[in-house]
Formats: C-alpha cells, structure tokens, sequence
C-alpha cells in the first residue's frame, strides 16, 4: 500500500466516525439568513406572502435545527421541545433587535434612518446574529450558536461569544475589532466603539468556569481601542471610557476615564461625577 492509499484510508475512517453535521459552517450560515429574513423584511426572499407561508418558512426554520441536536444525542422529545421554544422566542427577538437598530439610529450621526442600520452597519449584523446565538444556546443547543456568531465574526471583525449577557438597547458603531467575552455582562443602553476589548486578566485554561470578563452597568459609554479587563472588573452605570485606555480595576458609576487627559461634560446637579486620568 503506498502513501496516498494509507491516506485514503485514514480519510475514509475519519469521515466514516465524525458525528458533527456535515459541512456544519455552511448550515449554520444558512440557518442564520434564515432568521434575520423572518425577522426583518429586509432579507426576505419576497415582497409578497401569506402567513401561511411564513409559518412554512417557520417550520423550514425549526427543521435546520435537526442536524445539530441529533449530533449531541438529543432525544426526539427533546429536540421537539428545543425547536418549538427557539421559534416561540422570535416575537421578543425582534423587538429586542429593533430596540438595538433604534439605539444605533440615534447615537450614530451619520446614520440617515433604522434601515440603514439595519441593512448596512456591522455592528447591527454582529449583534443580531448575537442574540440568535445567545437565544440558542440558552435553549440548550450546543455547536451552533458558536458557529453563528463566529459567522458574524468572519464578516464584521466583531467578535462576541454567545455566552456573554448584553442587555437592551445596545449601539456598536463601526465595530471592527470588538472584542466580548464569554462572561462578560453588559447592561441597557451601552455604546461601544471600535476596537473595544471586554477580556480576561488570564486565559488558563482552568479559570474555564469562572466569571473571566468584566461587568459593564446601565448607559456606559466606551470609546475607541478600550481595553477593559478581569472578572471583577465592574464599570458603573453612567461612565465615559475614552479611546485606549487600559482598565483592569472597577470605577464607581458616573465616572470618567481618559488616557492622559480628563475629558470634561456637563454635570448634573445631583451627580458626584469622579474622574481618573490613567
């Protein structure tokens, strides 16, 4: 048997024992169109349908879902239930992901209407594809939502993991190089600019189950190549994060934080506004 004959071989065995979907990337790109053309005329095949087509195209949805929970050993029942769930999300999903293209609209000057956004901006796609991830994943599918999101990542250099918790009403302008990990926690009405990095102090492999990656509150606003580092890094609602500043400590709400010179906004009557100029 020559070289070539024992690499067939080995080939052969290995497509034979792989358990995964096949050309499981492809489906889940699929699989994602699939929902921002149900959520959003935007990307739908056609102007005109009835309604009982969309709950073809609902049905189609629920079975792209098949591969994946078959190839964790999903029972029938249980694969039943997990699509029935992910479809019944939808309704919320998409007012949630208009609250995001609103909130884009309108701390984006540039931004001339919410279509806009909705068919042109990074941001939007990444953070979209985001929440159908993060959707699926809390409804206990396993490889697909990290192939959605890494799909979104491909397309946007916006990289956010499916674990993470982003709240209501979030803007990502630009977006190119963002960075969010799998535990970081951001909360309603946050606005990120590019290059922003929500990481880790340490990337061993036994912090695995551990919260890794900063928390950031209500309203904070974070500028350009920020980084902001460590599970118990806290952000408080209300603060402005300038361009590369590098954070690995929390700072109380309503705080300013400069890289090398203090950034100065109107204050408010009641509030104790604390700067740091690192």
């Amino acid at each position: 048997m020559d070289e070539l004959d024992e690499f067939a071989r080995r080939v052969t065995a290995a497509r034979t024992g792989y358990a995964l979907p096949l050309q499981a990337n492809w489906l889940a790109e699929e699989f994602a169109h699939a929902v921002l053309a149900i959520l959003f005329p935007h990307f739908a095949p056609s102007r005109n349908s009835a309604p009982e087509q969309v709950r073809s195209e609902l049905d189609r949805l629920g079975a792209r879902l098949t591969p994946f929970l078959e190839s964790q050993g999903t029972t029938p029942d249980q694969a039943r239930e997990i699509r029935d769930g992910f479809l019944a999300t939808l309704p919320a999903l998409e007012q949630e992901l208009m609250l995001d293209a609103v909130a884009t609209c309108e701390a984006d000057p540039a931004a001339r209407s919410v279509e806009e956004v909705v068919l042109a901006y990074p941001g939007f796609f990444a953070v979209a594809n985001y929440r159908v991830a993060r959707t699926l994943a809390c409804k206990g599918v396993g490889l697909l939502p990290r192939l959605i999101t890494e799909f979104a990542h491909r397309l946007t250099g916006i990289d956010i993991h499916p674990g993470a918790r982003l709240g209501r009403s979030l803007a990502i302008d630009h977006g190119t190089g963002i960075v969010i990990g799998e535990t970081a926690l951001i909360g309603d009405r946050v606005r990120l600019y590019q290059g922003v990095t929500l990481g880790a102090l340490s990337v061993r492999k036994e912090l695995a189950r551990q919260k890794r990656h900063p928390t950031i509150e209500d309203d904070v606003v974070i500028y350009a190549n920020a980084t902001i580092l460590g599970g118990e890094t806290v952000i408080g609602a209300g603060s402005v994060i300038g361009g590369n500043v590098w954070l690995t400590h929390s700072v109380p709400p309503g705080s300013v934080v400069t890289h090398g010179a203090t950034i100065e906004r109107p204050r408010l009557a009641d509030e104790a506004l604390l700067e740091f100029n690192i």
